[in-house]
This record gives C-alpha cells, sequence and structure tokens, in this order.
C-alpha cells in the first residue's frame, strides 16, 4: 500500500490438504495473473503443510512476503504481508478470520463446510479488510455484519438493509409497543 503508516494485508486464503484453493482475495496486483497466484499458493502450501498449527498462527516468510497461517482439520487459513508488515498485526486479522468464520459456521470449520457457506467466507473477508486495509478485528462484529445484524443483536439493522420478513418483523413490534402505550392512557 501506499502508506507506510497503515497496516496493511496483501492477500488471504483458505486451501484444503491438497493445497488446493477454497477461497481467495488478494488485495495487491503483485501477482497478474490467476496461475501466479495459484502457483504462490502452492509455495505457501509445501512449506507450511508439515506445521501443526491448529491452536496457535505460526509465521513464515516466503518470497519476501511475511505469511501467518493456522491449520484446521482439513483447511489452512493464510493472511499475506509485505515483508516488512508487523507479524503480530497479521496474526490478529488471521485470528479474527478465523474466530469469526468459527462463530459463523458453529464450530464446524472443515473443507465441507467451508465450500457449503463460501458465501459466508467471502463476506466475511470483506468485512475483515477492504482493499488491504484492515477495517476490523473483533470477530463478534464482523459475524454480525456479515449476518446484517447490529453489535447488539439484531435491532439495529437499517430499514433499507432488511429484507421483507425482518422489516414485518420491525414494523409489528413497534405496533404492538404503540398500541400498548395507547392502551394506558384510556
Amino acid at each position: 500500500m501506499s502508506d507506510p503508516f497503515v497496516p496493511s494485508v496483501t492477500a488471504i486464503f483458505v486451501l484444503d490438504n491438497d493445497g488446493q484453493r477454497l477461497s481467495a482475495k488478494y488485495f495487491n496486483p503483485i501477482f497478474a495473473t490467476n496461475a501466479e497466484k495459484m502457483a504462490f499458493e502452492m509455495r505457501v502450501f509445501k512449506k507450511t503443510r508439515h506445521n501443526n498449527a491448529r491452536s496457535e498462527s505460526e509465521i513464515i516468510t516466503i518470497d519476501n512476503f511475511t505469511v501467518v497461517f493456522r491449520s484446521g482439520t482439513d483447511a489452512h487459513f493464510y493472511v499475506v504481508g509485505d515483508a516488512k508488515e508487523n507479524e503480530l498485526i497479521l496474526a490478529t486479522v488471521l485470528d479474527a478470520f478465523r474466530d469469526a468464520i468459527a462463530m459463523l459456521l458453529r464450530g464446524q470449520v472443515d473443507r465441507r463446510s467451508l465450500l457449503d457457506n463460501l458465501d459466508l467466507l467471502m463476506l466475511t473477508v470483506d468485512e475483515l479488510v477492504d482493499g488491504g486495509i484492515i477495517l476490523e478485528t473483533d470477530s463478534s462484529a464482523i459475524v454480525a455484519r456479515v449476518l446484517m445484524r447490529g453489535v447488539s443483536g439484531g435491532q439495529n439493522v437499517p430499514l433499507a438493509d432488511m429484507t421483507i420478513s425482518q422489516a414485518f418483523a420491525s414494523a409489528k413490534d413497534s405496533f404492538i409497543k404503540s398500541m400498548g402505550n395507547r392502551e394506558g392512557n384510556f
């Protein structure tokens, strides 16, 4: 990124146990083609596949990039930054990403669940990082945004962002509250 004082992310990707891409998003045009991106992912996977980073994040440097990764049962989560990027910030992004996915999938963070819920995976990345800039690292706030709920539990969704059933439920609640207030005035 252009501002050296703003922490940034180069890429976030998830691979399976064979090194095949489940999801990937690149925020820096360093890799011009999809083939270059997949070749980089395979190099990263080959270097990390024997590490058992299930409980904590691990850090490696490869091709002038800092890569923070964490493994699941059959899925591996990666956050890539510039070689000069702070590893703790990248680890915080990775932990927020992994924790948000675990909350959204109710702890079932495996290849099949990730593929079945690819939309939630991509929305999580979008709520976490935009254009390489880190937006949020609180996994609960990320989950609330992905599910289009207010952080306080779902009552703060703007009317324009509500589904029809949410809008009807909100109108019904408002109507019941107003009727309750009027009955007390008689």
